[in-house]
């Protein structure tokens, strides 16, 4: 009898063993949904923009981003596209752009004639994500010329900067202290980008995965550009002024 007492705890203390398991298992199964872990930060859906299959209609090699086809790392998705809303321009920061020229002399009695060069720089590529800050012929920027080079008199997005400058004949009044400034004027494009990651049916060995989409917006400035006279490179737009100061 005893035995037959002793025997059926060890029946229970399996079954119970067994219970806890599966609750372990239950568990698992109700961890957050696929979708709630799929969502991403900005900066992950313009990583995944980067490596893109496709980006704004051009095809990518895995070479172009930094990939490798065994070191990695590979594509991130299948494609993205940047999709402008609004264009507008603007009076970017003024800035000193010439060295002063003074006309304080004690013994002076007339207006000096000075010929002043002046010269100012207006950077380009200035975006909202740290991961299209590349310029220099690559990266997103480069696939970002077709919408910014549609606007009239732009900059070619592959640069990082361009320069204004030129050579004025000017007057400095007794007493006073001539320095040139400049007010490149901007423009800005608003639009976002769309990066898609195709549906997978699955096989054998993978789970089948519907199809992703992800939005990330974006903020992109830089200088406007004039045409340059008789094929010469353009010119920064904006506005130079001759600045007077006291001695």
């Amino acid at each position: 009898m005893s035995k037959r007492r002793l025997k059926n705890k060890k029946i229970r203390i399996v079954a119970v063993g067994s219970a806890v398991v599966t609750g372990g298992a239950l568990a698992a199964v109700l961890l957050p949904s696929a979708n709630a872990a799929e969502e991403k930060t900005p900066d992950q859906i313009m990583d995944l923009c980067k490596r893109a299959k496709v980006v704004n209609g051009k095809e990518q090699d895995l070479f172009d981003f930094g990939g490798h086809p065994i070191a990695g790392p590979s594509f991130g998705s299948d494609n993205c596209d940047f999709v402008e809303t609004e264009f507008e321009t603007f009076n970017g920061p003024t800035e000193k752009s010439s060295i002063d020229f003074p006309n304080c002399e004690p013994n002076a009695t007339g207006p000096a004639k000075v010929s002043i060069t002046w010269s100012a720089t207006a950077a380009q590529g200035q975006g909202k994500y740290t991961v299209t800050q590349q310029g220099g012929g690559g990266g997103l920027f480069g696939f970002l010329s077709g919408s910014w080079l549609k606007h009239k008199g732009t900059l070619d997005m592959t640069l990082k900067s361009e320069t204004a400058g030129d050579t004025e004949q000017r007057d400095v009044p007794v007493g006073k202290v001539l320095h040139m400034e400049f007010t490149p004027k901007m423009q800005r494009m608003t639009g976002e980008w769309r990066v898609r990651i195709d549906a997978d049916p699955g096989d054998f060995a993978t789970n089948p995965s519907p199809e992703q989409n992800f939005v990330a917006p974006d903020v992109v400035e830089g200088p406007v550009i004039l045409p340059g006279a008789a094929g010469a490179p353009g010119v920064v737009d904006g506005t130079s002024k001759a600045v007077l100061t006291d001695c």
